[in-house]
């Protein structure tokens, strides 16, 4: 049993060189460190190895045929995942401007030639350990994503109320020309947005009518408590503005602190315009979603009041262009 145990976490390095002795040099060190090693040839090779089976790190020569370790590098750190994949580029020692090239191009670390053993254990080691720590925290928001929906569960009405809310927010990010990695942040930080409501009692959350005022200020409490969550885990400190602000207005009337119009955070007003469009269309069970006309009659009403004016243009102007029919056809895609 232990030596099964000890193989299945044996990490899996992927050597990618065009001169076959490297290679083996490479293969006998690595295996004498109790790594798992896979060899390819060039940059094509190399690719398609990662698409067989995601290594926990690779070491990369730079100069090869067909496609350079520059292009591999390159194309591998603009994956929305492989990018936390750490590379090592391979050198001649006295190369600086290859060397610099493959920094550039997003590589994690540098091993000149001829390999030092010991340089080659401490770099490895070291590499190996933060693809382990990523993958925990990986696993960490997953448990955090399966909470937020969860949360929605609870009540029918909601079912895909967070996939769609991050959704919206993805979308006026890309209009607003945010980048890739910031797209992605408004996506999963509308999907969590909501995940304080964990904490609130079935009673309030799934009530079939208006909330008094005690029953509403305990519901208010849900984004400090999806804060407070997520407060102790650094992987997910970057959505903590999404989720503790989205219920702000821009006259400062909101909650939980009163921030009034650009001391909202962005990611927060974005997310406040899609939590807000998605609330009104769809059901709850004290009343039928709106239909659309006046869901936007009132977007526009609270434009500059509750929500950031110009954040609602680029919203109503993504409505026009069909983002509800675009969401709703990815979400049933998904479901089937």
């Amino acid at each position: 049993m232990t030596n099964r145990i000890a193989s299945a976490t044996r990490p899996n390095v992927l050597v990618v060189d065009d001169v076959p002795a490297n290679r083996e040099l490479l293969e006998g060190h690595l295996d004498d460190l109790g790594y798992n090693v896979r060899e390819a040839r060039d940059g094509v090779e190399a690719l398609e190895a990662v698409d067989a089976l995601e290594p926990d790190l690779i070491l990369l020569d730079i100069d090869m045929p067909r496609l350079d370790g520059i292009a591999v590098c390159e194309r591998l750190k603009a994956h929305p995942t492989r990018r936390l994949i750490p590379i090592v580029i391979l050198t001649a020692s006295n190369d600086r401007n290859t060397r610099l090239r493959g920094l550039a191009a997003g590589a994690d670390d540098y091993l000149s030639k001829p390999f030092d053993p010991k340089e080659l254990l401490i770099r490895t080691k070291v590499l190996l350990r933060q693809r382990a720590l990523n993958q925990r925290l990986d696993a960490t928001e997953g448990v955090l994503f399966a909470l937020a929906r969860a949360v929605e569960a609870r009540d029918r009405h909601t079912i895909h109320h967070a996939e769609r809310v991050g959704r919206y927010a993805e979308a006026m990010g890309a209009a607003q020309g945010f980048t890739h990695e910031d797209g992605d942040l408004l996506y999963h930080g509308g999907v969590l947005h909501d995940l304080g409501k964990i904490a609130i009692p079935d009673a309030i959350l799934l009530k079939p009518g208006p909330l008094n005022p005690a029953e509403f200020a305990t519901m208010r409490q849900h984004s400090v408590e999806g804060e407070r969550i997520c407060l102790s885990l650094r992987s997910v400190s970057h959505y903590l503005p999404i989720i503790r602000h989205h219920h702000e207005r821009v006259d400062g009337t909101g909650y939980p602190d009163h921030l009034e119009g650009s001391d909202i955070p962005i990611g927060a007003r974005v997310t406040a315009i899609a939590d807000s469009w998605d609330a009104m269309v769809s059901d709850r069970p004290y009343r039928a979603g709106l239909d659309q006309e006046e869901a936007v009659t009132r977007l526009r009403q609270g434009a500059g009041t509750q929500w950031d004016a110009g954040l609602v243009r680029v919203f109503l102007d993504l409505l026009d262009g069909g983002l509800t029919r675009r969401v709703t056809e990815s979400q049933l895609a998904a479901i089937a």
